[in-house]
């Protein structure tokens, strides 16, 4: 398999591949290569963080006593700190797990079924509800999603009773989780609601049906007449074969290219369709040609999210102070565990504007050089441009402290020339006006070339 294939292939079933790894994959086949992707993907391991303090008083709860308002505002303040720690521990899963496939699809599903809740353990839950479920059965994805606390509570099914049915479910789970707009109609909400009503949880999280509040009563839906209940809606709606076009449309889209090709679209839906089984429909996708073409390799705009664990990925990189990380991740319009409504984040071109992009170029230099823009000299450097660098370091060098490990970038980069580490840093050919830069600098080391690469407008691209 060439190297620019398999660089392709991890940089969009994951966040990038070192040297040292490449050169290892380099003599194996392609069928070879992506059977080992999924085989160190196939367990589930949960992505925890300690929420004992919170569930103690849930016990508590449970057993008959009423929480008190300051034990409420107990619980909400633990909880926004264990957010922060399950973030953290997200981006770093990111940048170090084996399943790296499994890491990434749970970061597609994050923005797909999109959820927030303001307790740690329902988010918990729901995190790894993705994490389990990334390569699995859509069906069995898709039922044990309605029945999560955080999402009952997200798209109000715990106040969707017969008596008075809330439809935000209903109508979410076919506009954004499973058909897309305009395949279904205004009825067809209304039934499906009837049906999912009842679903509720205790305050563990627990899934609870509350048989009284469910509409036993027969529910016409998308021509169908019966009892239906909510696993019976979600089945009839997999019965229609949109639901594994649209599908389709979204995994291509996230890991080929934002311009959807509907044929491959189409090839993907006949062998999603047959078993709604992801793991096959993913292996089609990375195993068929069309994935490797030029037209796909670099193309695609890095998420805020897949900006940062790349930088990690080469260079393990820390914030001192966990809070920073959180901050950068506003700056940059992606912030985990947090999207900005139930559509979730737009991606492509809308991840840069004209502040998302000046912060991208410099964060490099923030990150791994102490905030100065570079340490090289070209000869065209004016004392405008030096002022601006000192302005830069002065508002964000106090603000970012960071850790990095250069060692382990240098190990993995040792056999690598200087000349040769853009084509293992960037996805994308550089333009004329880069090359003439890079052609320009004095020497060097390894370290601060890897800055000037990660610099560039190129390094936005994977």
């Amino acid at each position: 398999m060439k190297a620019k294939h398999i660089q392709h292939l991890y940089r969009r079933i994951g966040f990038g591949i070192l040297p040292s790894q490449l050169n290892k994959l380099s003599k194996e086949s392609k069928k070879k290569i992506v059977e080992h992707i999924f085989k160190t993907s196939q367990s589930f391991k949960a992505l925890k963080v300690d929420t004992s303090e919170i569930t103690d008083v849930f016990v508590t709860s449970m057993n008959g006593k009423k929480l008190e308002p300051e034990v409420r505002r107990k619980i909400q303040k633990i909880s926004r700190q264990k957010q922060i720690e399950l973030n953290i521990a997200w981006i770093d899963r990111l940048a170090t797990s084996e399943q790296v496939l499994r890491e990434k699809m749970t970061l597609f599903w994050a923005n797909h079924f999109v959820c927030e809740d303001n307790n740690i353990v329902y988010i918990q839950k729901f995190n790894n509800t993705l994490r389990k479920h990334a390569l699995g059965n859509f069906r069995e994805f898709v039922n044990a999603i309605s029945k999560e606390a955080a999402m009952t509570k997200y798209l109000n099914t715990k106040q969707n009773k017969k008596q008075k049915p809330n439809e935000n479910f209903a109508r979410e789970l076919m506009e954004l989780f499973t058909l897309g707009e305009g395949h279904y109609t205004e009825n067809d909400i209304k039934e499906s609601a009837k049906a999912f009503t009842g679903y509720s949880h205790n305050l563990n999280g627990d899934f609870v049906f509350r048989k009284r509040q469910h509409d036993a009563n027969n529910k016409t839906f998308f021509g169908k007449t019966g009892n239906f209940t909510g696993e019976d809606i979600i089945d009839i709606i997999l019965e229609q074969k949109q639901c594994a076009t649209y599908i389709c449309s979204k995994i291509y889209s996230y890991f080929v290219n934002d311009s959807v090709n509907k044929n491959h679209v189409l090839a993907m839906a006949d062998v999603f369709y047959k078993d709604y089984n992801i793991e096959n429909v993913m292996k089609f996708m990375l195993m068929s040609d069309w994935f490797y073409d030029e037209e796909n390799l670099g193309n695609k705009i890095k998420s805020p999210i897949e900006f940062l664990v790349g930088i990690k990925t080469l260079v393990p990189t820390n914030f001192k102070k966990p809070k920073q990380l959180i901050y950068m991740q506003r700056l940059l319009g992606q912030t985990l565990l947090d999207p900005p409504n139930v559509a979730g984040w737009k991606g492509g071109r809308n991840w840069i504007d004209s502040n998302t992009i000046v912060l991208r170029l410099k964060l490099p230099s923030l990150l791994l050089n102490s905030a100065y823009i570079s340490n090289v000299k070209n000869g065209n450097e004016d004392v405008m441009m030096t002022t601006k660098k000192e302005q830069f370091k002065k508002k964000y060098g106090k603000r970012f402290s960071t850790e990095t490990n250069w060692n382990y970038f240098e190990t993995h980069f040792k056999h690598v020339k200087i000349s040769d580490m853009s084509a293992h840093i960037l996805a994308c050919e550089i333009n004329d006006n880069a090359k003439a830069y890079l052609q320009s600098l004095e020497k060097v080391s390894k370290q601060e070339y890897c800055i000037q690469l990660m610099s560039l407008p190129e390094y936005q691209m994977c």
